[in-house]
C-alpha cells in the first residue's frame, strides 16, 4: 500500500470512529472557558480541553497562539469552529486593536481550521504547506466535513467552510512582522505530511502544532510515526525556552515535556512492528501489550486502541 492510501485508509477509519469520539464527550449547555494565557512578552495562546470534540464544548479541544507586534498580530491556527474563532478575535482584542495580517496554519486537521474563515474575513493572510492540498481535494475531507456538521452542530454547520491557503509553503520561510521574526519550519510528513512549526527566536518560543501533545495521549491516526520521532528530536535543536504544543498546557522544559509523545510513539512503533513482522492477528497483539505506563493518561481509552491500530497498518509496510 502506498504511504498515500495509507493515509486515506488511516482516515476512513479516523471517520468511522468518530462518533464513537463524540460518545465520549460530556455535553453542557454552558460554553467552555477561553482565557489568553501569556506565553512570553507579547505572546498568548489559549489551551483547549483534553477532551473529544463535541457540541457541547463547540469542538475547543486543541491550542491556538498569537503574537502581537508593532505592525499587526500574527495567529497560529484557528480552533475548531467559527464560533470559537470569533472568541479568540475577542481574546486578541484584549490584548490589541492591531489587526490580524498573518495566520499560519500547522496542519489541516478540522480541531485546527474550522474557525479558519472568521479570520479571512477579517483579512488574514492564510499560510500553510502544500501538502495540505491532496487532502483538502479528498473525499475524506468532504466526508469529514459531513459528520462534523451532523456530530457538532450548530458550531459546525452548513455554513462552515474548508478554506484554502492564500499562501502554500513547499519548505521552511521566515516571515518577519513589525520587526518579530517567525520562522516557519516544514517538519512533515510527521503527524500529517503538513505539519509546520513556528519559532519566533526573538522570544525563544515555539508553536509546535500537534507534533507535541502535553499531559494526554496523542491522536495518531495516518501520522508517520517514524518520521514524527525524529521530528520532535529535531524541535530540540531549535533552543526554545517555551513550548506552545497543539494540545495541553505551556511546557518550559522542551526536553522532558517532549519525551511523552516521542515514547509513546517509541512505544508504539515497537509493540505494533513486532506483531506486524510476525502477522499476529491485531486484536491478539493488542491484548497482549502491557499499557500500564500510559493508560492513566487522558484520552486513553478513546484513542489509543485506534491509534495501535493505525500504527499497526504502517508497520506491516515498513522495512523491517
Amino acid at each position: 500500500m502506498t504511504p498515500s492510501k495509507l493515509r486515506h485508509a488511516s482516515l476512513s477509519i479516523g471517520i468511522a470512529t468518530l462518533g464513537l469520539l463524540v460518545a465520549f464527550s460530556v455535553h453542557t449547555a454552558e460554553q467552555p472557558s477561553m482565557v489568553a494565557q501569556e506565553a512570553a512578552a507579547g505572546a498568548w495562546y489559549v489551551q483547549g480541553l483534553s477532551a473529544p470534540g463535541s457540541s457541547g464544548n463547540q469542538n475547543f479541544i486543541s491550542n491556538a497562539g498569537f503574537v502581537v507586534t508593532p505592525q499587526g498580530v500574527v495567529v497560529i491556527d484557528s480552533l475548531g469552529s467559527p464560533a470559537l474563532a470569533k472568541r479568540l478575535l475577542e481574546q486578541i482584542r484584549l490584548k490589541t486593536r492591531q489587526p490580524v495580517v498573518l495566520l499560519i496554519v500547522t496542519h489541516y486537521h478540522p480541531d485546527h481550521i474550522y474557525g479558519l474563515q472568521a479570520f479571512k474575513a477579517e483579512g488574514a493572510h492564510i499560510v500553510a504547506h502544500q501538502a495540505a492540498r491532496s487532502y483538502l481535494n479528498s473525499e475524506a475531507a468532504h466526508s469529514r466535513m459531513e459528520v462534523s456538521r451532523q456530530e457538532l452542530a450548530p458550531w459546525i454547520n452548513e455554513s462552515t467552510q474548508m478554506m484554502v491557503a492564500d499562501e502554500w509553503l513547499v519548505g521552511d520561510k521566515a516571515f518577519v512582522v513589525g520587526g518579530v521574526q517567525f520562522q516557519v519550519k516544514a517538519m512533515g510528513p510527521a503527524h500529517t505530511p503538513e505539519d509546520l512549526v513556528v519559532y519566533v527566536p526573538q522570544k525563544k518560543l515555539l508553536f509546535a502544532g500537534d507534533l507535541v501533545f502535553r499531559g494526554r495521549v496523542p491522536f495518531v491516526g495516518q501520522a508517520d510515526s517514524g518520521r514524527w520521532v525524529k521530528a520532535l528530536d529535531a524541535l530540540l535543536d531549535l533552543d526554545a525556552s517555551v513550548i506552545v504544543p497543539g494540545h495541553g498546557p505551556l511546557s518550559k522544559d522542551a526536553r522532558s515535556d517532549t519525551l511523552l509523545t516521542r515514547d509513546y510513539l517509541t512505544y508504539l512503533r515497537a509493540t505494533m512492528g513486532q506483531a506486524a513482522r510476525q502477522m499476529e492477528p491485531f486484536e491478539d497483539a493488542y491484548a497482549a501489550v502491557d499499557w500500564s505506563r500510559f493508560e492513566q493518561l487522558p484520552l486513553f481509552k478513546v484513542a489509543n486502541r485506534i491509534n495501535a491500530y493505525n500504527t499497526y497498518l504502517l508497520m506491516e509496510h515498513e522495512p523491517p
